[in-house]
């Protein structure tokens, strides 16, 4: 038999979680974001689940050409543009539309010899101070992008700092400062505008714009630490499993796992999980984190090791070898786990190990 352990992906859940967004989009453009392997969740099954979506954005150009040969035919943004001359061939061949940030692509675009004309999200910094044109630079390279007669439709864009931040925090002022900020960056510029990520489009309908960009929502996943999943409407579509593979007994003060993080305070059983950081569950949960062990939470007890995790059965005197573990999915929120690792759910995710099986579920 193969090691029990596997991850389930409800693509019914991704593609109510996108519908949901739409109602929120009230009309805008959505895509749905869709880089890092679609958040761990795999690219083609993204694809799949998002077909209602208008576009779809991603990372880099091997992405692109994985969704294109995967027949989507609608717009794909490239969300970290092009690094080299030779990109735009690729991008102008699979008709992408690459955000363009820094002058030295500006160059490329205006020296490419490019057949037809490229869409553009021209990216402005206004606060978050990664990626973007300056107030300072911002005008000169919109004026080159206009006057290169390479750009077809160009498209205003930011991302905000802390737009997951709670309301009546600093976090909904530093928003309003960024959308300030981009107005006076682009005085009366006519171009429509993408601004609103996961939180923004679920927490602040006060964000405007033509276009939104969901991410962390379209996959269940909570947009800040003030609002669960659930309180949002969003449904899991990550579910990691597995099962028992054995069980101890310790006697008062011994201890379980590497380095004796854990000792008995009492007489216990322990069930050992057939799941390990090599898998993707963080190393760093701490004692206590939750696992459903058929069907009644336990906690960790001791340190979760490349392939084993050991769990506190007390409140599962009937569970032993086979019992059904979920390690996050409906019952154990990612984010939950995720927090008390000191983490988002985003990284547990991506982090899924190429080795868990995945079992997609409609």
């Amino acid at each position: 038999m193969p090691r029990p352990i596997s991850a389930v992906i409800d693509l019914a859940a991704m593609h109510r979680n996108l519908a949901l967004a739409r109602q929120h989009a009230r009309g805008r453009f959505l895509w749905a974001v869709v880089k890092a392997n679609a958040y761990g969740h795999g690219l083609r099954r993204a694809l799949r689940a998002f077909s209602e979506a208008d576009g779809v954005a991603l990372l880099d150009l091997d992405e692109a050409t994985i969704a294109r040969d995967a027949g989507w035919r609608k717009p794909i943004l490239l969300l970290e543009g092009f690094f080299e001359s030779r990109d735009l061939d690729v991008v102008s061949a699979l008709n992408l539309t690459p955000v363009v940030y820094d002058s030295s692509q500006i160059e490329m675009i205006e020296q490419s010899r490019l057949s037809a004309q490229l869409d553009v999200h021209f990216k402005l910094n206004t606060g978050m101070n990664r990626l973007g044109f300056s107030a300072r630079s911002a005008a000169s390279a919109y004026q080159r992008l206009k006057v290169s007669g390479r750009v077809a439709q160009l498209t205003l864009m930011t991302h905000f700092a802390n737009a997951d931040r709670a309301h009546g925090a600093s976090g909904a002022a530093e928003v309003a400062e960024q959308i300030e900020a981009l107005d006076r960056i682009v005085g009366d510029w006519p171009e429509p505008r993408s601004l609103a990520n996961s939180a923004a489009l679920f927490l602040r309908p006060e964000v405007a714009g033509d276009s939104v960009r969901p991410g962390i929502a379209l996959y269940g996943g909570a947009t800040d630490e003030s609002h669960s999943a659930a309180s949002l409407g969003v449904a899991p579509t990550m579910t990691l499993k597995s099962r028992l593979i054995g069980t101890q007994a310790l006697d008062v003060a011994q201890s379980v796992g590497y380095g004796s993080r854990f000792a008995a305070s009492r007489a216990m059983r322990i069930g050992v999980i057939a799941c390990g950081y090599a898998d993707g569950y963080p190393r760093n949960a701490p004692d206590g984190t939750p696992v459903l062990v058929d069907g009644v939470r336990v906690p960790i007890a001791g340190r979760v090791s490349m392939d084993m995790i050991t769990v506190d059965l007390s409140a599962a005197p009937l569970a032993g070898v086979g019992s059904n573990v979920e390690l996050w999915g409906p019952n154990i929120p990612i984010d939950e786990v995720a927090n008390l690792c000191g983490t988002v759910g985003y990284e547990l995710m991506c982090a899924l190990a190429p080795r868990v099986p995945v079992i997609e579920t409609n």
